[in-house]
């Protein structure tokens, strides 16, 4: 009675092989996200609120994320953190033009994408999305001590102190200050005088005789005439008196 409510042998053998073969199937990676997004990563970090608000409003987002999606190039982005913008002075943001909220973020964006081993080799000033790389515009220094690497715009002195993302296309590293570029934030030349216009109406006045000269002049002349007269006076009644 007993063996008869017993299973088969070959299903035991048949169940022990399942088991044993699902247990060395290895797990399957994930399945890829998509194309890289700098949106959906710094929302995954979590305390970029500020950085991609900034990107929103000037659009830069979303041409950011169309470039990803249609180069080959890469892109390396320093990405200030909430609280290194609130090291800012007050209404430092709201100062700017559209104009410059679009350079400022365009100033934490290199075109390329540049790995940590990389910045050591780095030629300076590197390139940033917001173009003239030249002393007084947008320049910005990388230099590394050890495993450290700072950054440097001429305004401001920073350090890389994490790595947000890296693949072979993007990498996006956590900087403690905002990047400041010398073009907006740094000191302004002051604008020279205009020079003195000499109009032609004071040079005329001031070539044009006064009042005093015309009437000492003008005294002159009837002294002279009135000599003339006493003398011809004189002659007439001389010769008068001889005759």
């Amino acid at each position: 009675m007993m063996n008869q409510l017993a299973p088969p042998l070959s299903l035991l053998l048949l169940l022990f092989f399942l088991s044993t073969t699902q247990a060395q199937t290895p797990a399957q990676p994930p399945a890829p996200s998509g194309p890289p997004n700098i949106t959906r990563i710094l929302e995954k970090a979590g305390q970029f609120v500020i950085f991609l608000r900034l990107m929103g409003t000037t659009q830069e987002a979303n041409q950011l994320n169309n470039q990803l999606n249609n180069s080959n190039n890469g892109m390396t982005i320093f990405a200030p953190s909430d609280s290194a913008f609130s090291s800012l002075q007050a209404g430092t943001l709201n100062s700017l033009s559209d104009e410059q909220k679009v350079e400022l973020v365009q100033f934490h964006v290199v075109p390329t994408f540049l790995s940590t081993s990389q910045f050591q080799t780095v030629s300076n000033p590197l390139r940033t999305q917001a173009g003239d790389n030249r002393e007084g515009q947008f320049p910005l220094n990388v230099t590394t001590s050890g495993n450290q690497v700072n950054i440097s715009t001429g305004v401001v002195n920073t350090t890389v102190v994490n790595t947000i993302f890296t693949d072979n296309q993007i990498a996006v590293y956590q900087v403690d200050k905002v990047l400041l570029p010398l073009s907006i934030f740094g000191p302004q030349t002051p604008a020279e005088a205009p020079a003195p216009v000499t109009t032609k109406k004071k040079k005329a006045a001031a070539d044009a005789p006064s009042s005093d000269d015309s009437d000492s002049s003008g005294g002159v002349g009837l002294a002279v005439n009135v000599m003339v007269v006493v003398m011809f006076i004189g002659v007439g009644v001389y010769a008068a008196f001889v005759l």
